[in-house]
């Protein structure tokens, strides 16, 4: 049950959203390299990483059980010094295959997850639309006030492990992508 759930608020399609925002939401390949063919300053700031509280859905993707401790990487994504992406990524606690990936500083993990792992199956990209009181969409108010918020993820799988990269795409990209 709990994966219908999932399943029924990430949808296969994009929401409807502004054009540049559009585009950068159903980007197939990597949105690092879209943002970094903006031309534009392309900066990575973490914010968080460390051990965390799975969300009820990543822990059915996860296959772990709710609440349970995950290690988890957030992200901004900025344009010309202005946050323009907020990135959740996260993995099981102490996941051999993910754990040295994730621990890379300010460096695009989106570089990585699109050119430099042959053995990496990706899955579907699924959509939101997140609006309060989604645990994600709580995670941007410090970097946006905007009541929705159009989102992306995909569960990419690295010798059986699985790494849930959720993005929260913010107003602000229209007007830098």
């Amino acid at each position: 049950m709990r994966t219908m759930l999932t399943d029924f608020m990430w949808q296969e399609h994009p929401p409807a959203t502004t054009p540049a925002i559009a585009a950068c939401l159903s980007e197939p390949g990597s949105l690092t390299e879209r943002l970094l063919a903006s031309g534009r300053r392309f900066d990575v700031q973490v914010l968080f990483q460390s051990d965390n509280t799975a969300l009820d859905q990543e822990a059915v993707l996860l296959g772990i059980a709710p609440h349970a401790v995950l290690h988890a990487r957030h992200v901004l994504l900025l344009l010309d010094g202005i946050p323009v992406v907020m990135a959740r990524s996260v993995c099981r606690s102490a996941c051999p295959q993910w754990s040295a990936l994730l621990d890379r500083g300010s460096r695009s993990l989106g570089l990585t997850l699109f050119g430099g792992l042959p053995q990496l199956v990706r899955g579907p990209l699924r959509f939101n639309t997140l609006q309060q009181p989604d645990a994600l969409h709580a995670l941007v108010q410090a970097h946006s006030q905007a009541e929705q918020l159009p989102a992306r993820r995909c569960l990419f799988t690295l010798h059986d492990a699985p790494l849930l990269v959720s993005e929260i795409f913010l107003p602000e990209l229209e007007s830098l992508a």
